[in-house]
């Protein structure tokens, strides 16, 4: 099939009616009769050679092509609204830019990196959590537009990804101020036994935790294991307990003095990517916010 064999006409009723996952209800809305509105989405289906509904009920349901094709059409006339949007001088005329995170990266990580983003009032964000593998789905769906990450993605033929280097930060040692002195702690003989709160184990901070003190031969006394750096954070604010985590999750309260850091290690450091598809549209914003950083390479 080619481009100019697709019918932009069905695929926008087919939009529409995928939106509000009722043929009724799109039908009222673009001022047609239902009857014609299912008979435009049947031709693209047969264009298509895929079917893009099933019946549930009295609901349409998407299928998995249907949500690929969603997916686009969603980019097609989401564009296409703000493109008339700018032409037009109106305000409402925003870009949009949607972002997937890991659940173990820095909520205040991620906000450093937005925050010029945030002084832009044509930026309209959409800012997604969850396990890496989810999101990189959604992103090659084209749901998402980036996934920012702690990790490197493993290699796949059939989800060819682009790596981008945002940067890298130490790994610290914090501790209530009442119990301890900056950088206070030895490491890794002062590890023996301590109480620590520890990132979960799929983590990438963990394993590297659990090489240093396999190789040193020392076992600290594990408290918590946390995937959620929020969650983790909270933990080294209230427990009393010496938690590993970047500086970045607690800089307000190492800045207010309820924390110090009791020690580093040069052994340990989160590495941040930002993965993309080497196919996406072109989104300023997304330039913006890569800006500086070096690619790591093609995935697949």
């Amino acid at each position: 099939m080619k481009l100019d064999q697709l019918n932009f006409h069905h695929l926008f009723y087919f939009w529409s009616v995928a939106k509000v996952g009722h043929l009724t209800r799109a039908a009222q809305e673009l001022h047609t009769s239902q009857s014609a509105l299912s008979a435009q989405i049947r031709q693209l289906e047969e264009r298509l050679g895929q079917v893009l509904f099933t019946r549930e009920g009295r609901r349409l349901v998407l299928t998995d092509t249907g949500q690929l094709v969603l997916a686009y059409a969603e980019d097609i006339f989401g564009l296409s609204q703000e493109m008339l949007g700018r032409l037009q001088g109106r305000s409402e005329g925003v870009t949009r830019l949607r972002i997937g995170s890991v659940a173990t990266l820095s909520r205040n990580y991620q906000e450093n990196r937005i925050r010029p983003l945030l002084e832009d009032s044509t930026v309209m964000l959409t800012l997604e959590s969850g396990l890496l593998d989810d999101l990189l789905t959604r992103l090659i769906q084209h749901q998402l537009d980036v996934v920012l990450a702690n990790e490197t993605v493993p290699s796949a033929a059939n989800r060819p990804l682009h790596c981008h280097f945002l940067g890298s930060q130490a790994i610290s040692f914090v501790g209530p101020a009442r119990l301890w002195k900056p950088l206070g702690l030895p490491i890794p003989q002062g590890l023996d036994g301590l109480d620590i709160a520890l990132p979960g184990p799929r983590s990438a901070i963990r394993a590297q935790f659990d090489a240093l003190c396999a190789s040193a031969n020392v076992t600290p006394r594990v408290r918590a294991e946390v995937d959620d750096m929020a969650m983790l954070r909270l933990i080294a604010r209230d427990s009393g307990w010496v938690t590993v985590l970047p500086e970045v999750v607690v800089q307000d309260e190492l800045q207010a003095g309820s924390l110090v850091c009791v020690a580093r290690s040069t052994g340990l450091e989160e590495r941040f990517y930002a993965i993309t598809t080497p196919h996406r549209h072109h989104v300023e914003l997304l330039d913006r916010l890569l800006a500086g950083a070096s690619e790591t390479g093609v995935v697949g």
